[in-house]
């Protein structure tokens, strides 16, 4: 037996062509890797095709070190010569042998991001570019799409439509002018460089297309439009008998392409066959990875996008249990049942942590599960993020709140005192610093002593400034009817904080305001639930309990949690899916966005990425209900769910009584599928999921009926003994209104509010 028999007949057919443009379309699972090392092998080996004349591109170092490994192993001798390597490496080699035909020189400096942000900084300062209306990340943003596309900063002026381009168009163009006089690239300039030295120097071009007759790219649908155009003039050499050979051969699955956000272009894989004519297409459908009902669930959902190839994927492995979906009344109990679910998998079964991840769509989901597991002492990890009280804007939000009830805390004050810029500089701050260290006083202290402070002059009313608004934020603390889950929303508002991530603009942004929205929820959620009376300063003790992770060991035995973009190429025996609900997943800007078929078929095949991560089981949830920036919100279940056919689920209604695991006693709704269900769907929109009938909040608390009554007196933690005034049933709970002598009036939902019914005669 040689190495090529052991490959399917599909991989086998790809691994053996070796002439024209050949797509293969391999599904999540499908062992692509070696169908493109076994093919790097059988040219060597059969065709006599020389490993120089190899080149196999891949988007990250890590990819392109484990392809590296597979090459050398499977090839054995010649294969150092054969190029392995990402885009941007393979066009740094490029134009350090050709660059100097651009203007510039062999030794060029390539800019990383905080070089970039430094230089856009002085642009913005000699163009005279208000940062305020016009922040420096959303112009190399722009600038970045833009490289992305291949719009030069010419183009880019010519196009323009409204003052806030044209400012864009003069940073772009003196940014690129500066570049250049530097003898500098930034990572986009890598492969913009290239595409534009290859369009205006045949030498080059020649050059390079004789070297690589034979050229392999992976995850060809991540792919822009500068790596398409990249990709196009590498292939199209001429070959002895005057023909273009196009020995291209992409690897990719459109239904996993889920980087739109940075310019990842799905045409690319969609209209391969027009660009490249005579394509030959080759489907790998058969997955190693999966249980039958798992690839049945992911193929239901992903056949509802409408730009997509055709194809199913399909397994020789066992059936496998169904697919759990898990409907909890709040996020909350969502968070904790899934913990109470994951421990008794370890306890029970033959299972590790390491064999568990938790999916979910934004990284500010991961702060319920990290407090979750941090109170239980289960070791984790965040793939591709940082944990939630590490996030800089977080530790940001935190350092106001400290200032605010500690002033003598000098590391937050120090953190924040130019956060956002008000131009207090390093200078100014170590003199403050020498001060208080002179006259043994706090670092704020001495703050308040600006004007005092020599050396100080021009900047002592900058410094009053931020003094005042601490100071004007500790007065708002002082009035009774004053909420803690107000003071955030008031820092944001006198800091402008908010403001600067808005006009941003960027994805990064974006996360960071949903994580500060997240933070906004804790604090609610303390106010709400707090056995004595909520203090700011019993919030921020309560924080660091569950912030203090280091006594957490370092051990590879962890749980993985993770947003679903970090989950791509993955996998994980156990896989639980949270959030999965409109508005969460797909999310409220994809649906009201202005091409909104297109954005929801990128969050359905984000949700294909998510489920083809699982092995064994997938446990999917939604929270009927999930505070966001400190309110309740009602949703129903995502339409990704109702895509399931109902006799792939199991359906799990959550049991009052905490002891016991959620997924216990499962509900099927079907246990014989037949050819008349097989395209029914679990629920329709216009009617409800389903409705126990008696709700229960996290706690257990019977919600089907109150004990109190309109005119009843009752109890709240916080606002003391006042009165009822009205009742309405609203969502999935009942929105109280209660008059307090104190306090006035206070409308308060049942579950949080825990009210009790107290007799006064």
């Amino acid at each position: 037996m040689n190495i090529y028999d052991t490959l399917n007949p599909e991989q086998k057919r790809a691994v053996l062509h070796d002439k024209g443009p050949l797509l293969i379309l391999a599904g999540a699972g499908s062992g692509k890797t070696r169908v493109l090392t076994h093919r790097i092998a059988y040219l060597i080996e059969h065709r006599n095709v020389h490993p120089w004349n190899i080149l196999a591109i891949t988007f990250t170092n890590k990819a392109a070190r484990e392809m590296r490994e597979r090459v050398d192993k499977i090839v054995g001798s010649g294969a150092e010569h054969i190029w392995v390597s990402t885009f941007h490496s393979t066009c740094v080699r490029i134009l350090r042998r050709f660059i100097e035909y651009l203007g510039y020189g062999r030794n060029f400096t390539i800019y990383d991001t905080e070089d970039q942000k430094s230089l856009m900084k002085d642009v913005c300062k000699y163009l005279k570019i208000d940062t305020k209306q016009i922040n420096e990340r959303a112009i190399l943003s722009a600038i970045s799409r833009a490289k992305d596309e291949l719009i030069s900063p010419e183009e880019f002026a010519q196009n323009i439509s409204d003052y806030y381009e044209h400012r864009i168009a003069q940073a772009y163009l003196e940014y690129q002018r500066r570049l250049k006089a530097s003898n500098a690239l930034d990572f986009d300039d890598l492969i913009f460089k290239t595409v534009e030295l290859f369009k205006n120097n045949k030498e080059a071009l020649t050059y390079y297309q004789n070297r690589f007759r034979y050229i392999m790219v992976d995850e060809y649908q991540d792919t822009n439009t500068a790596q398409f155009n990249l990709i196009k003039l590498l292939s199209s050499g001429i070959n002895e008998d005057g023909y273009r050979e196009y020995n291209l051969c992409v690897v990719g699955d459109d239904d996993q392409s889920i980087y739109k956000f940075r310019g990842a272009n799905i045409k690319n894989i969609l209209n391969f066959e027009e660009a490249f004519p005579n394509t030959t297409v080759i489907k790998l459908e058969q997955n190693y990875r999966s249980t039958k009902n798992i690839l049945n669930a992911a193929n239901e959902v992903i056949r509802n996008n409408m730009g997509r190839k055709d194809k199913s994927l399909w397994t020789n492995n066992e059936e496998g249990e169904p697919v759990y979906f898990t409907h909890y009344n709040n996020d909350y109990e969502e968070a904790d049942n899934i913990i109470y679910e994951i421990k008794r998998i370890v306890e029970n079964s033959n299972a590790s942590y390491k064999d568990i991840a938790i999916l979910y769509r934004t990284n500010a989901q991961s702060r319920l599960f990290e407090e979750k597991l941090i109170l239980r002492n289960i070791p984790y990890k965040i793939i591709g993020g940082i944990n939630f009280y590490s996030r800089k804007e977080i530790k940001d939000i935190l350092a106001y709140l400290k200032t605010i009830d500690n002033g003598n805390d000098d590391i937050a004050v120090k953190r924040i005192i130019n956060v956002p810029k008000r131009g207090i500089g390093l200078a100014t701050i170590d003199k403050v610093n020498d001060y208080a260290i002179q006259n043994e006083m706090s670092f704020y202290e001495a703050l308040t002593r600006a004007p005092y402070i020599p050396g100080l002059e021009r900047s002592s009313k900058k410094i009053t400034g931020f003094v005042s608004m601490i100071e004007g934020l500790k007065e708002k603390l002082l009035h009774e009817t004053y909420q803690l889950s107000e003071l955030i929303d008031d820092i944001l508002e006198a800091t402008g904080y908010l403001k600067e991530l808005e006009a941003e603009g960027t994805d990064e942004a974006k996360d960071r305001i949903a994580n500060i929205d997240e933070l906004i929820n804790k604090l609610v959620s303390y106010e709400e639930n707090a056995e004595e009376t909520p203090t700011l300063s019993g919030f921020l003790e309560e924080v660091a309990l569950v912030a203090d992770i280091d006594n957490l060991q370092e051990d590879n035995n962890t749980i993985v949690l993770m947003t679903l973009h970090s989950a791509k190429g993955l996998e994980f025996p156990y896989v639980f899916l949270c959030g999965m609900e409109e508005g969460v997943f797909p999310g409220y800007m994809s649906i009201n966005a202005d091409n909104p078929l297109e954005e929801i078929e990128e969050e359905r095949r984000l949700c294909y990425v998510g489920i083809t991560r699982a092995m064994n089981k997938l446990f999917l949830s939604a929270a009927k209900q999930r505070m966001f920036r400190g309110n309740m919100q009602f949703n129903r279940p995502s339409r990704f769910i109702n895509e399931i056919p109902r006799y792939l689920l199991k359906m799990d209604v959550p049991s009052s009584d905490k002891t016991l695991p959620s997924f216990k006693n499962n509900i099927s709704f079907n246990s014989a599928p037949d050819k008349a269900n097989l395209s029914k769907n679990f629920m329709d929109f216009d009617k409800p999921y389903i409705t126990p009938s008696k709700p229960r909040d996290f706690a257990g608390k019977n919600m089907g009926t109150l004990d109190y009554d309109i005119g009843d007196s009752v109890e709240h933690v916080k606002f003391g003994i006042g009165v009822v005034t009205n009742i309405t049933k609203g969502g999935r709970d009942y929105e109280v209104t209660v008059e307090f002598p104190r306090f006035g009036t206070k409308k308060l939902l049942s579950t949080f509010a825990k009210l009790k019914k107290i007799n006064l005669s």
